[in-house]
């Protein structure tokens, strides 16, 4: 009871000043700036959100044999479909979510991507970014989780290169993250 009580106030007490705050402005154009680059190498579209807490919603189902794990990776599955990152051509969107009240981050793949890559291999991604974001550092956690990302899509779906290479496609999704 105690640790639920723990989560709640934690997720009751952040809001989008928070998030902003971890993401300044700056931050934000860097990471847009970063998001299109990578995109101009493969054919994949990816999006950040970075929230500062889980909706009361998703709160007061937790603890009716419901962890914060679950509801954590039921939010970005939502924010998944509500972004659109399904929706692409190739079906090879990712989208790389944050919930800064737990520290937490999970990628969600599209099934054209889910096919090339297990999900372990996403945990594993996971894994390498988490110490980041545990001491804060929002900027080097995130630029980890674009280059991981982006080297998957390349492996996958690069953009041919050389004489009468294919262009990039059209840029599907915003390049700029979601902050909430």
């Amino acid at each position: 009871m105690i640790n639920k009580l723990k989560v709640l106030i934690r997720h009751l007490w952040l809001d989008a000043s928070d998030t902003a705050r971890a993401i300044p402005p700056d931050l934000l154009d860097r990471l847009a700036r970063r998001v299109a680059a990578s995109e101009r190498r493969h054919s994949g579209e990816i999006r950040i959100c970075v929230e500062s807490s889980l909706p009361a919603s998703y709160l007061w189902r937790l603890g009716r044999n419901t962890p914060i794990s679950a509801l954590i990776r039921e939010r970005a599955v939502m924010m998944f479909g509500k972004l659109r990152v399904w929706d692409t051509e190739y079906n090879n969107g990712v989208l790389i979510y944050v919930l800064l009240a737990e520290h937490a981050i999970e990628i969600v793949a599209d099934r054209g991507v889910a096919r090339h890559v297990s999900p372990a291999q996403w945990q594993a991604m996971v894994a390498h970014m988490a110490s980041a974001f545990r001491e804060k550092r929002y900027e080097d956690g995130l630029t980890q989780a674009l280059e991981e990302t982006s080297a998957v899509l390349m492996q996958h779906f690069a953009v041919p290169t050389g004489t009468g290479g294919a262009e990039p496609g059209p840029n599907e999704l915003p390049d700029t993250p979601l902050l909430r």
